[in-house]
Order: structure tokens, then C-alpha cells, then sequence
């Protein structure tokens, strides 16, 4: 039985443009900036972005890391998201290494940080409180089931920022996912932040590594904190070389992965005791539950796995499915025959 693995998007292989990439990529020692493959990575990703340079780093977690790093000292406060990948699944690394306090104010459903709880949380000027220095949103939103925040609403956060003299760091890890289901160039996004990390690894399918972008300043101040925190790589060049394929050849197949998501949400609203509403499917992620007397999560994931398929038990109560590169429709149609016939074995 073929293993369908819904858990991520960090579960894709390299394609073999990207294997033959990192074979033949040129090396240098990028510590010393000498690594030639690296260097043209940053320089792409920068115009990508619109900013005026980039760094390479080893994950998203390293990258919003680093940028926090750099935009706050000890004891200076960040605000975000109470669901934010930074604030809930980064291991509290911005206060553990960085000495960064975090104020958490509530995320909306489609993944906004509520704008009004977000200007009242910006600190007064006072010798008893934490200094505000940055604003932290997120798109897509991971645990608001991949929702896509606007051009509009991201301005929104900047406008409060540029008025209270604060910064805005985008944790962009699927920011290609929210461009695609937007329409608009990425950059359109990155023009409404300061800084912006976003993963090679995830849906665009590179075996590792992360960018962050901003100005040169910016990068300059980043590239030190990245090695505080070791993520000094010397060549390089050959997890830079996939990603060079990831931006040039991965971007705009995503809306498959967008369009494989809403096919699995449709046919798991048709499998009884499965709860999930279609259309709050925006990008590759989706969130179900199950109902039903005696139907545990538990006892569901265990009956999929023995199916060979494999998902993301976020919670007691909830599923979590991602749709990426290596699943196809065809294997979305046979990851829901294997659902529907494990909630019929556990209904009886």
C-alpha cells in the first residue's frame, strides 16, 4: 500500500532539476561571502522580494529568530498573534536567546491579529514597561488553516507601525502559498513589512534552508546574529543550489497544491463523522475534526497510519492535512477512500 503523507509540507523530496543543481553547484566558504551559488540564492531572493538583500539560513525558526535578534535588544517586547507559529511552536527561542518578551494578542479566524487589541498592547513610554519595538504577523497563517492575509490587512499593520515608530517582521514561511492564492507578485506582499522570512523547504520543496530579506542594513546586523547563533554554514552553495530551483521552477505549480487541498476538504465533508467547513480552504492547509459516539482522534489516527495515510494530530480534537509537491489528485481520491472506510470501521 503507497503511503500517502499528509502531515507537511516539509516532507517533499527534492526535484531532480534541484538534485542535479546541488551536484554541480559551484562551492565557496559563504562565512566569508566567497561561496558563489549562496551569493546569487540571496540576490534572487532579494528581487523576489523587493528588498535590498537577503540571507540564507538553515529554517524558518532560525530566520524569525534572527530577525527578531536584530530588531530588538534584551527586554525590548515584540507583539503578535496568539496563534503564531513564533509565539507557540519556535520553542520560546526570541526569549530564550534573545531576551525578547512577547505579547500575544488574539489571532482572528482568517489569521489578522485583532488590529485594535494590537495598538492597545503598544506599550507607553515608562521606566515599568518593556519597550515595544515590533509587530510580528504571519501569511500564511499555519494554525488558522493556512489563511491568506491581503495586501490590505498587511497594510493595515504597517500603517499602525510607521505611526507608532515600531517595525513589522513578516513570518512569510509559505508567503509564495498566499501570492499564488492572491494573484499578486510576492513582492506586493514583502512591501508592506520590514523584514520577511520565508522557507525554501516547505511547499517549494527544497531539502532545507530558509531566506530572510530586508535592507542592507538589515541583513548586515542579521548575518551577525546568525552566527551568535551558529547558523554560519561554509558551502553552502549546495542547499543554495536547490534553492535557486525552488524560486525559478516552484512557484506557480503551488496553486496545484491549493486546488488538491479544497478537493480533499470537499470529499471529507461527504465522509460521515468527519467536521469541516470546504470553504475556509485558502491555500494548501486544511483542519478537521471528528464527531461521533466513542470516535476518539487517537483511535482515527491510528486507523489512517494502518491505512498508510498519515496526517498531523494538532490537538485532541483536530486533524491537520497539508497538500504538497508529490501528492496528486489521484492520491487525494485514495486517501479518501482509506478515511471513509476507517470511520465507517470505528462507527461500528
Amino acid at each position: 500500500m503507497q503511503e500517502i503523507d499528509l502531515r507537511s509540507d516539509t516532507v517533499t523530496q527534492p526535484t531532480a532539476a534541484m538534485r542535479q543543481a546541488m551536484y554541480e553547484a559551484e562551492l565557496g566558504d559563504d562565512v566569508y561571502g566567497e561561496d558563489p551559488t549562496v551569493n546569487r540564492l540571496e540576490a534572487l531572493a532579494a528581487e523576489r522580494m523587493g528588498k535590498e538583500a537577503a540571507l540564507l539560513v538553515s529554517s524558518g525558526t532560525m530566520g524569525n529568530l534572527v530577525s527578531l535578534l536584530t530588531h530588538c535588544g534584551r527586554g525590548d517586547e515584540i507583539i503578535m498573534g496568539d496563534k503564531a507559529h513564533t509565539f507557540v511552536s519556535e520553542a520560546g527561542g526570541v526569549s530564550a536567546l534573545g531576551g525578547i518578551h512577547v505579547r500575544t494578542v488574539p489571532n482572528l479566524d482568517d489569521g489578522m491579529p485583532d488590529l485594535a487589541a494590537m495598538e492597545r498592547a503598544i506599550r507607553a513610554e515608562n521606566i515599568h514597561f518593556p519597550r515595544t519595538r515590533a509587530l510580528t504577523i504571519e501569511n500564511t497563517h499555519n494554525f488558522c488553516g493556512g489563511a491568506v492575509l491581503s495586501v490590505e490587512q498587511m497594510a493595515s499593520v504597517k500603517r499602525l507601525a510607521e505611526l507608532r515608530g515600531l517595525v513589522v517582521h513578516l513570518d512569510g514561511a509559505r508567503i509564495f502559498n498566499a501570492a499564488v492564492a492572491l494573484g499578486v507578485p510576492v513582492s506586493d506582499l514583502a512591501a508592506q513589512v520590514d523584514s520577511v522570512q520565508f522557507c525554501l523547504s516547505k511547499g517549494l520543496s527544497a531539502p532545507v534552508g530558509s531566506i530572510i530579506a530586508g535592507s542592507a542594513d538589515f541583513i548586515q546586523g542579521a548575518r551577525r546574529n546568525r552566527k551568535i547563533v551558529g547558523g554560519g554554514m561554509r558551502q553552502a552553495g549546495i542547499i543554495a543550489a536547490a534553492g535557486i530551483v525552488a524560486l525559478e521552477q516552484m512557484v506557480e505549480r503551488l496553486a496545484e497544491d491549493h486546488e488538491n487541498a479544497y478537493r480533499l476538504a470537499l470529499g471529507l465533508a461527504e465522509i460521515p463523522g468527519i467536521v469541516i467547513e470546504p470553504d475556509k480552504v485558502k491555500t494548501n492547509i486544511l483542519f478537521f475534526g471528528v464527531e461521533g459516539d466513542g470516535v476518539e482522534t487517537t483511535e482515527v489516527a491510528a486507523a489512517l497510519t494502518e491505512r498508510g495515510v498519515l496526517l498531523a494530530q494538532t490537538d485532541p480534537t483536530r486533524f491537520r492535512a497539508v497538500t504538497h509537491y508529490g501528492i496528486t489528485a489521484e492520491d487525494i481520491d485514495e486517501a479518501l477512500v482509506r478515511i471513509a472506510e476507517a470511520m465507517r470501521e470505528l462507527a461500528n
